[in-house]
């Protein structure tokens, strides 16, 4: 099998591709930047997406389409690239930043596709079930449609783009992850620094719901995804058993054998993070993986503090 990565050297891509790689595909990395250290056995193309393809080539009206080769034949492709959303306070500027990561890439990739002899049989685009705002105690499927704050616009544009694939006749699926559970990245290692120091508990109310999904079991998905043939449009990529916020905590606190009892309040979030402590922090969705389990994928990790504990390696 061959398949296409973008994002393959972040914190979901690295080990997707490594365990493709493992599994004995053909693997190449459309990657930014030429000296970026590569998963061992990928190969790595840089491409140009989007708006920075005519800025880096301003000798030309053309951008550099020399990557479009590497589509070429491909059995699937996963697109993971993008900004990471919590990386900086959102000013104007950080918020441009990460729409235009998502919604230009997806745009240029698709293009791509359209000048390939040999198209993909698939393509699997990671959205976020930030696609559907804030919800309070509303159980969401994949039939709901957005909300109607910054994520979920930049979400909606995101996935219209990655749409225009089904008109070149390949299959795509809308993966759209919750909370990414493991203990090398995300948000995790920031979410239990405080439980090391024995001043761990919920955030805000502690009321918001959480859908998160262990990260094996997101790369099992992906998998899952490319071989079903009748997976199409939108996917929640999250464990079937969402827990709000202070249940989350208690978790941890349980696994590490911590206290979780010092809440985080909310007016101070919104001080130290601006608009996005409401949108990451202080409000959620109740998010059910429903066409994940229909289509019959098995989930190797559907409770949370099973999950914790083959995370921190910690057991109760």
């Amino acid at each position: 099998m061959k398949v296409v990565v973008t994002g393959g050297t972040g914190f979901i891509g690295r080990p997707l591709v490594s365990s493709f790689v493992a599994q004995g595909a053909d693997v190449t990395v459309l990657t930014r930047s030429g000296t970026q250290r590569l998963p061992e056995g990928a190969h790595g193309v840089v491409w140009m997406p989007g708006d920075v393809a005519n800025k880096r080539n301003r000798s030309s009206n053309e951008p550099d389409v020399t990557w479009y080769k590497a589509l070429d034949g491909a059995d699937a492709v996963v697109h993971l690239a993008g900004e990471p959303i919590a990386a900086k306070r959102w000013t104007a500027a950080q918020k441009t930043l990460i729409r235009d990561s998502r919604v230009l890439s997806t745009r240029a990739l698709v293009e791509a596709l359209g000048h390939t002899e040999r198209k993909p049989r698939v393509l699997i685009s990671c959205s976020a079930i930030g696609y559907y705002g804030p919800r309070g105690d509303e159980e969401v499927t994949e039939a709901d449609a957005p909300g109607n704050d910054f994520l979920s616009g930049v979400c909606a544009a995101w996935e219209q783009e990655a749409r225009r694939a089904e008109e070149l006749g390949i299959r795509v699926v809308l993966l759209r992850n919750g909370l990414v559970l493991e203990k090398d990245g995300g948000a995790l290692p920031k979410m239990l620094l405080p439980f090391r120091w024995f001043v761990g508990g919920p955030t805000g109310s502690g009321r918001q719901w959480m859908s998160w999904i262990h990260r094996k079991d997101l790369i099992g998905l992906i998998y899952y995804l490319i071989k079903h043939a009748g997976a199409r449009g939108p996917v929640n990529a999250v464990a079937p058993n969402p827990v709000t916020n202070l249940s989350f905590s208690r978790s941890i606190g349980r696994v590490m054998g911590r206290p979780s009892l010092v809440p985080v309040p909310g007016p101070f979030l919104r001080l130290a993070l601006g608009e996005m402590a409401e949108a990451l922090l202080l409000t959620g969705q109740r998010v059910l993986p429903v066409r994940a389990l229909e289509s019959g994928f098995s989930y190797q990790y559907p409770d949370l503090e099973p999950a914790l504990q083959s995370i921190l390696g910690y057991s109760t």
